[in-house]
């Protein structure tokens, strides 16, 4: 092998090869230019398999086979592969969300719907409970929980939260207040959140939190999340939310909610 084991992993990672890939891609970069057989045992892939793999990296515009005996293979230059990948991985993209946008309405959407109904009827209320890893995914289920809003919706976060979910939910706020949903949002509000607050500033109400820290979201009094770890000090690969779907207990945490959001002043106040 000419490379570490773990720059092929990065190079698998990213350009999406699989391992006898990626080690006879290196090894023709190292070559410029080389046969099957001499690929197969530079980057000690067996020989009945260097011709497949081959094929396979020519068919995705990493190499080019050139013409005469015996057969040989030329590298394409990094730069120019590294463009091809994005292309690829852009129409890939967009074709798979317009099949996604096809299922709407459709027959497998309907059926996978019913066999979810069908599945909610034998969950046990504790079981509707989850831990949520990594500040992506917390976002995400956020935006889910937010979307089926019908009535109400209260966030408590951080500086830095109120900034990245007024940016991540904006759209959603919108749509919701025009339903008539009631958004209320508390936060300790810097100068540097004046703009965003301002963006949202007719679709939900924004007060400052001075003596409260903590995260969390409560949806109709029912769909509650709270992040466990403070995200000033937590990598946000690392954060940390709690999911649960129960009236009894994201009631009590919006009866404490709205007991110090009395006490709490408007943000038109503040930024005078």
């Amino acid at each position: 092998m000419i490379v570490k084991e773990d720059f092929l992993n990065k190079i698998r990672g990213l350009f999406g090869l699989n391992l006898y890939e990626a080690r006879i891609w290196t090894a023709l970069l190292s070559r410029g230019v080389s046969t099957a057989g001499e690929l197969s045992d530079i980057g000690d892939v067996p020989r009945s398999r260097a011709y497949d793999v081959l094929e396979s990296l020519e068919k995705k515009g990493f190499i080019v086979m050139k013409l005469g005996k015996p057969i040989k293979y030329l590298a394409i230059e990094p730069g120019q592969v590294v463009d091809k990948v994005k292309r690829y991985v852009g129409n890939e993209t967009n074709e798979r969300i317009k099949r996604l946008d096809e299922l709407k309405g459709g027959d497998v959407l309907n059926e996978l719907g019913a066999l979810h109904n069908q599945g909610v009827d034998f969950i046990e209320p504790a079981d509707l409970a989850g831990a949520i890893r990594g500040r992506h995914n917390i976002y995400t289920h956020l935006e889910a929980m937010v979307k089926g809003a019908q009535k109400s919706i209260v966030i408590m976060t951080t500086s830095k939260g109120l900034m990245r979910k007024i940016e991540a939910l904006r759209p959603e706020l919108n749509r919701l207040k025009k339903k008539g949903v009631n958004i209320r949002i508390a936060a300790p509000l810097s100068k540097d959140a004046e703009g965003a607050i301002k963006s949202v500033s007719t679709v939900a109400e924004i007060k400052h939190a001075t003596h409260v820290n903590a995260r969390f979201c409560i949806v109709d009094e029912k769909d509650l999340m709270f992040m466990v770890l403070n995200d000033e000090d937590v990598h946000p690969t690392y954060d940390v939310g709690v999911w649960v779907q129960t009236p009894y207990f994201a009631s009590a945490m919006q009866k404490m909610f709205d007991a110090n959001w009395n006490q709490m002043k408007p943000s038109n106040t503040v930024f005078k």
